[in-house]
């Protein structure tokens, strides 16, 4: 999707699933060798072309494998911080975590 806010919703959905599994929390840890893919529900699939074709100009990230035509992506290894979006403040999602 374009945006992260709308890749959790549509996680939330129920539209994703991990190795086989759906999976509707967003905040779901993948490992190296998990399969995520889109369910194969036609709105599902709807949608997720429809993202695709929007963000083409996008390359995934190294860390995964995309096949666009199965919708499917393959986590070959976990993210470095280098890797990770400028954006993000890990400080602001460790005080988040550790107020539960």
């Amino acid at each position: 999707t374009k945006t992260r806010r709308s890749a959790r919703q549509f996680v939330n959905h129920g539209h994703v699933m991990v190795n086989g599994h759906k999976v509707d929390i967003s905040s779901y840890n993948v490992k190296p060798g998990d399969e995520v893919e889109v369910r194969a529900r036609p709105g599902a699939r709807q949608i997720a072309t429809r993202n695709l074709d929007e963000t083409r100009m996008r390359t995934p990230p190294p860390w995964l494998t995309l096949n666009a035509e199965a919708l499917k992506a393959t986590v070959n290894r976990l993210p470095v911080r280098d890797e990770m979006e400028p954006g993000i403040n890990e400080q602001l999602i460790v005080e988040f975590y550790s107020r539960m």
